[in-house]
């Protein structure tokens, strides 16, 4: 008998409950593929979740992200096999189980030289690095660019991917600790948001002139300053909002600050074709075998105590990426 974490009612990490379920004896869909999990991700897209801020039907598994071996395929999957090592980053929800059936086209092959905790860890936030600087707004040589949650799961990332392609990178993060970790990897300037202004030290930093583009995954307390740290025609990607949605705005505000520009991606967007997905991946295979990214997976839990591991994530006490082991 396998187990997953399901919920039944959105709220708090309490709502999570560690259930017994018969994975194995489900049949196979055709397009499907059977995946023995070594290891879950866990990021802020599932807090948006389990809390009702993207609704979702419940009861609902929970998790978008894992990797492990596939046991079976369905009778249509041609380019998967048992045996085969394999990560994801989207499809249904559920990847906080033990044992999962999912969509084959969402599977990648993982190669060798990665490990299963750093697979499930890369995945999502990768990806979504990978089309914030190379599709959302390319990144170029010479640009001076700003991440919010420098020190996070994506952002270290960034600041290694966006360093590597000779830009100056700017970051915000909330503590000191947090300050030396994205300066290790990559962040020319780290700004502790406790105690300084973000606004007023990139403006220092640049001259007064502001970044090109501005990454933003925490929302309505940043979405007005990353506005005013832009230089004119930058862009503002917001692309998450930890600390809640970004409110209504008048469109004019762009054209008073230099006609800017602002977008909503996701990452389920961009890789929505398989052939995009698998060349995103690739590439980010290749960044970390080569060694100019270094996945960071700073916490580790149990897949039964998923609730801690969110309770952690919402309350900004870890850094890197964090993986449940089932």
């Amino acid at each position: 008998m396998n187990h997953a974490i399901r919920f039944y009612q959105t709220g708090g990490p309490e709502v999570l409950r560690w259930e017994k379920v018969d994975a194995e004896t489900t049949p196979l869909a055709a397009t499907e593929a059977r995946v023995r999990q070594h290891a879950v991700g866990v990021n802020f897209i599932d807090i948006y979740h389990r809390s009702g801020q993207y609704p979702v039907p419940l009861p609902s598994g929970i998790g978008l992200e894992g990797a492990g071996v596939v046991e079976a395929v369905g009778c249509a999957v041609t380019d998967l096999q048992p045996g085969d090592r394999v990560a994801y980053a989207g499809g249904a929800l559920g990847a906080y189980a033990e044992v999962r059936d999912i969509a084959a086209d969402r599977l990648v092959k993982l190669p060798d030289a990665i490990d299963f905790k750093t697979g499930a860890a890369m995945m999502l936030q990768g990806l979504t690095a990978q089309y914030l600087l190379r599709r959302t707004c390319p990144v170029q040589a010479g640009d001076t660019i700003l991440i919010h949650a420098a020190a996070g799961g994506v952002g270290l990332i960034v600041c290694q991917w966006a360093k590597a392609l000779g830009a100056t990178v700017i970051g915000t993060v909330s503590s000191d600790e947090k300050a030396a970790l994205a300066q290790a990897h990559g962040c020319d300037f780290a700004i502790v948001t406790g105690h300084e202004n973000f606004v007023e030290r990139v403006k220092a930093i640049t001259g007064g002139r502001g970044v090109r583009v501005v990454y933003d995954s925490i929302g309505k307390d940043t979405f007005t300053g990353s506005l005013d740290c832009l230089q004119p025609l930058g862009m503002l990607v917001s692309f998450g909002s930890a600390s809640g949605p970004v409110p209504p705005f008048d469109l004019a505000e762009l054209a008073k600050r230099g006609s800017l520009f602002v977008t909503r991606p996701t990452l389920f967007t961009y890789t929505a074709q398989r052939s995009d997905l698998v060349a995103m991946a690739d590439e980010l295979f290749g960044m970390v075998a080569t060694g100019k990214i270094r996945i960071e997976v700073n916490q580790t839990y149990a897949l039964r105590d998923a609730a801690q591991a969110h309770i952690d994530l919402a309350a900004r006490r870890t850094t890197g990426s964090t993986v449940l082991i089932p």
